[in-house]
């Protein structure tokens, strides 16, 4: 596979460029964004599906554009896709024929199930792990259903129900009862799925999201993997719906969504409302990173290995080339919690984010040494994207920060993303692990050489070249049922 790879996708309303480096065999990247609002399908509903001379102009001036910015990042292989618009299109061979001649660029027109399986591939890959949920991607021209179970694509289905052909069908004629009877019509061809959770993908459903989180001065600024109940998306939802366009700003909407905002939040409402899902999660990932991952994945059945972390290998990559202490530490900040959160009473199902934390403590070094536990937990909260809960990010970011006499607890940033924190008794003991493992290694010791007991509060750490670890034991709050000595 091409290690600097650009794929483009071309919807209905939008079309979008991203470009991926590889920086190992399965980890990757973003090098580049790019947007432009095409409209292809503009006038093409109220015209029988032809799409109209300026959007194809427009269109294909961007792809040509888009192709110029794939080509400065050096790309050697361009992945372009497009969906409903050009399926739905009488005259899209003429489009595609253009498109061919001036920029040698052949677009494969997918399937509205093709779409579908791209997006909820991207999920199951790219969203923390979920049992059973419904991907929802409402477009310009169609909505693409998935349903997930235990990391796989189930069933899909595809519906003409997107917001340009709802705006121009109904809302332009300012028939709001005939989209609803048209989208609820449309959804009763669904089966009964009955996932508690629905990930939204695709512009609309991210668009309202931003703006639910803003309205609700969300702590972190991510996007991706954003968790919200019904009940809330809905209340705002209906928001949109009655707003005008001064209100719709106010509400965090931007410019170029007031005149397709209405009919997706319309689409959305009726479709939470017929699968009754009780939490819906945002996914930051869909088609360019299913269609990216069908190339980079092709021979791993369309998924990572097992406890693969892209985000993670990402990081390690980039910035962890100096010593294999991290993995080192990462070692020992295992065997240390299974020994230590039984009587420390701290809940077992933390030790994937430790692990991972011990794995990224000196990415800061890449950076710059001094003060690198900044630049590391900087670093892991701006980089670790995929397959991680919000409160993992947080935790894991966190407990990379230290201060020579200072709890994890004492530095919790005001008015930030403290809530997403475990309480303070339980962070601050994984940071204690985390840091008592690190300093047990101060002479680059090999995890294997070191061997601890426990008894009666006590934890005893046999084995040699632990002059230096003595020395710093100083620096780390250890808790008050809790002593440390050297055999």
């Amino acid at each position: 596979m091409a290690k600097c790879t650009a794929v483009i996708d071309i919807g209905s309303n939008s079309m979008r460029l991203a470009v991926f480096q590889k920086t190992s065999r399965f980890a990757f990247h973003i090098l580049h964004e790019a947007k432009s609002s095409v409209r292809l399908s503009e006038n093409a509903y109220k015209n029988g599906g032809h799409l109209q001379s300026e959007a194809m102009e427009r269109t294909a001036r961007a792809i040509g554009e888009f192709l110029s910015i794939a080509a400065s990042f050096g790309a050697r292989k361009i992945l372009c896709v497009a969906t409903s618009a050009l399926r739905d299109a009488p005259n899209a061979s003429l489009f595609l024929s253009r498109i061919q001649r001036e920029h040698n660029l052949a677009i494969k027109v997918i399937s509205g199930e093709k779409e579908a399986y791209y997006g909820g591939m991207a999920c199951a890959n790219l969203l923390p792990p979920i049992e059973e949920a419904i991907t929802v991607d409402v477009g310009g021209g169609s909505s693409e259903f998935t349903l997930l179970r235990s990391g796989k694509v189930e069933q899909l289905f595809s519906l003409n129900i997107g917001t340009v052909r709802i705006k121009e069908l109904f809302f332009d004629t300012d028939d709001i009862n005939g989209a609803i009877a048209y989208i609820d019509n449309a959804l009763k061809k669904l089966p009964d799925f009955e996932a508690n959770t629905l990930i939204g993908i695709g512009g609309t459903f991210r668009a309202i999201t931003r703006a639910l989180m803003k309205k609700e001065d969300y702590p972190l600024k991510k996007l991706h993997a954003y968790t919200t109940d019904t009940n809330s998306f809905l209340r705002f939802s209906t928001q949109l719906l009655e707003a005008t366009p001064k209100k719709l700003r106010s509400l965090y909407i931007k410019p170029d969504r007031f005149d397709t905002i209405k009919p997706g939040s319309l689409i959305l409402e009726r479709i939470i409302r017929h699968l009754n899902t009780k939490t819906l999660l945002c996914s930051g990932v869909g088609v360019r990173e299913g269609v990216y991952l069908s190339d980079l994945l092709r021979n791993a059945g369309d998924r990572f290995p097992a406890n693969y972390n892209p985000s993670v290998r990402y990081l390690l990559d980039t910035y962890a080339h100096h010593s294999d202490h991290a993995l080192q530490c990462s070692h020992l900040s295992k065997r240390l919690f299974e020994l230590l959160c039984e009587p420390l009473k701290i809940d077992p199902t933390y030790k994937p984010e430790l692990t991972i934390a011990a794995k990224l403590l000196s990415i800061g070094v890449g950076i710059r040494y001094y003060a690198y536990q900044r630049h590391s937990h900087y670093l892991a909260m701006s980089a670790l994207d995929y397959a991680l809960s919000h409160q993992q990010i947080a935790l894991i970011s966190h407990l990379l920060l230290f201060k020579k006499g200072n709890t994890a607890s004492d530095l919790v940033p005001k008015e930030s993303y403290g809530s997403l924190l475990p309480d303070e008794a339980t962070l601050d003991v994984l940071s204690m692990i985390l840091w008592l493992s690190h300093i047990l290694l101060a002479s680059r010791i090999n995890a294997s050489e070191l061997s601890f007991t426990f008894d009666n509060g006590t934890l005893t750490v046999s084995g040699e070249h632990l002059y230096l670890a003595s020395e710093q034991l100083k620096n780390i709050v250890l808790p008050k049922n809790l002593t440390v000595v050297f055999a």
